[in-house]
């Protein structure tokens, strides 16, 4: 299976690669966006690479798929969206996604993670699809309510941000609860 590039009303969808790395390390310096991922921020162009090399060797094992998000009318890297621990056999995946701040609140984050969630459900079978955040972070909770995730719980120190442990909230949304319509 080729790489899938993935177009929604304003977003490209493609595949991360190292020429996206400068714009990558931006956001993901960015402390307001890294409170949030369970990562300390990046400090070096090298840090950056590293990470936009894993997500193209967890694609190489199907372990899980990164996409770069780039508006169309302008051609700008403006974060990423994808599946991690993607377990074809047992058909689930976990959804992640980082956006920069200048593009919050403009509805491109919710536009990127539909595309995903109708990916994973029509065309890559997925039966569940997770999602792990912070509790504090309203807008992702909201975000993933609004599209139908079931908050399961919460994971106990589960996520490390600034060498404390943090709880998580899990959430799942399953195929059979999918709606083709939203």
């Amino acid at each position: 299976m080729e790489f899938p590039i993935l177009e929604t009303e304003r977003l490209s969808l493609t595949n991360v690669s190292r020429k996206h790395s400068a714009a990558y390390l931006d956001i993901m310096s960015r402390e307001e966006v890294t409170k949030y991922y369970g990562m300390d921020a990046l400090k070096t162009p090298e840090q950056a690479r590293e990470i936009i090399r894993s997500f193209q060797s967890t694609w190489k094992e199907k372990r899980g798929i990164r996409w770069g998000l780039t508006v169309k009318n302008e051609s700008r890297f403006i974060g990423t969206v994808g599946l991690n621990n993607w377990n074809p056999r047992a058909m689930r995946a976990e959804i992640g996604y980082e956006i920069h701040p200048d593009f919050w609140r403009l509805g491109l984050g919710s536009e990127a993670v539909k595309e995903i969630i109708r990916f994973s459900f029509l065309e890559l079978k997925i039966r569940r699809l997770g999602a792990v955040t912070f509790p504090d972070n309203i807008p992702s909770n909201r975000m993933l309510e609004k599209f139908g995730f079931k908050k399961e719980g919460t994971l106990r120190n589960y996520l490390v941000r600034e060498d404390q442990s943090h709880d998580a909230f899990i959430h799942s949304l399953l195929s059979e609860e999918y709606d083709l319509s939203s």
